[in-house]
């Protein structure tokens, strides 16, 4: 390698106090990060969940009382954030707990970073240096406590919004978001039924698998991505068949925060092809990610071949290669019942031009292994629906 390829910039995570039953320690915790009086923010199915009641009563026996928006969708809107920025600030809160799966995290962390700013949310895309726009004085300290094991927006310092005019996903940036303190209890994440549990962990999945694919000189991000892989291979069935193997939940927990870490690197054209197709067809977002893995694998094959072989070999699988890790994970999906087609999620052949624009412009796209336009993605996307592995 040249001078100039061993270049970096790691940018690495924050407080985390993990393990079963420190959901105890969250008005510690949101001491810690300066909050004196927080709003809970999650999503409509946890508004009325025992474990949000269990986080609200920590609170509140700790001389904490909080307040309560629960109005985010699975695939959280500009909409979303708004309402609940109306709520923080007539409630006159000074911090978020960010609640939930990657839909509450995300509009926590957006509400509490909008919670001062007076340039709308769009203006704060990660594009170039956009973040600079903020005013830093005006961001909220974030506790993020996430609920399932996907995501790893608990340990980002960026949030996934979707603008409902352009049915685009978007991604606000800002080194701030990144939450204070995170509190990662696994028995949080018992009550997940199977299929989101396989939603959610095929999420942590491609985040491992396109951050160890993407280009670029992190060891240190490689080096997590290869044993969130092996976690998520040895514990995700566990976690799926028995949602209460506590020790399969722990490990599941962890490899969701080591792919938000390991992804800084980069993601690629998976988290491309997702996020418009979640945009426009409202699908979720670590199962869309599962559905199009091999078929990415598949087109990436010229650029990631030697990775793939280190890769192969670290996980224990029969075969060798790029070949070898595609049929791990046609396999590894249909033993979890994840579907095979673009079309068994609903989506249709009559908007993969529309789709391929929307992909392209994608901020993971400059990360991909392969340089991609939308002539490409239409072919990735045509074959995603119908089911053709390359």
């Amino acid at each position: 390698m040249t001078a100039a390829v061993l270049k970096g910039t790691w940018n690495y995570p924050t407080r985390i106090l993990f393990g079963p039953g420190r959901i105890a320690e969250l008005a510690d915790a949101c001491r810690a990060a300066g909050i004196a009086r927080p709003l809970v923010v999650t999503d409509k199915g946890l508004e009325h969940a025992d474990i949000t009641r269990r986080a609200l009563a920590v609170l509140a026996d700790e001389g904490m009382p909080a307040g309560l928006f629960a109005e985010v969708k699975g695939n959280p809107t500009g909409g979303n954030v708004e309402a609940g920025l109306a709520v923080f600030r007539a409630g006159d809160y000074d911090g978020v707990v960010a609640f939930g799966g990657g839909s509450g995290l995300d509009v926590g962390k957006t509400v509490a970073f909008m919670a001062g700013q007076t340039r709308p949310l769009w203006d704060f895309e990660d594009i170039g240096d956009w973040w600079t726009r903020a005013d830093p004085a005006g961001i909220r300290p974030i506790v993020a406590v996430p609920t399932t094991a996907g995501t790893g927006s608990e340990v980002g310092r960026a949030s996934v919004i979707t603008n409902e005019a352009s049915h685009e996903k978007k991604i606000i940036f800002h080194p701030l978001m990144l939450p204070k303190v995170v509190v990662a209890d696994p028995e949080l994440t018992i009550g997940l039924p199977a299929k989101l549990t396989v939603g959610t962990g095929f999420d942590a999945l491609a985040h491992c698998l396109e951050a160890y694919c993407a280009p670029g000189f992190h060891p240190m991000a490689d080096g997590i991505a290869l044993e969130g892989m092996r976690l998520v291979k040895t514990f995700l069935p566990r976690a799926a068949t028995n949602g209460a193997d506590i020790e399969a939940r722990a490990n599941m927990l962890a490899a969701a925060a080591m792919g938000a870490t390991a992804f800084q690197k980069g993601l690629g054209a998976v988290h491309s092809v997702s996020h418009p197709v979640g945009a426009f067809y409202d699908t979720h977002h670590g199962l869309t990610n599962g559905v199009m893995l091999p078929y990415v694998l598949a087109f990436n094959r010229s650029a990631i071949d030697e990775r793939m072989a280190t890769l192969s070999r670290f996980l224990g699988l029969p075969g060798k290669g790029t070949d070898a890790v595609i049929d791990w994970t046609l396999d590894f999906r249909r033993a979890l019942g994840v579907p095979h087609t673009l079309a068994e999620l609903g989506v249709g052949n009559n908007r993969v031009a529309e789709l391929a624009v929307h992909a392209e412009r994608d901020p993971s796209t400059g990360s991909n292994p392969v340089k991609m336009v939308a002539a490409d993605f239409e072919r990735l996307i045509t074959a995603a629906l119908a089911g053709q592995v390359g």
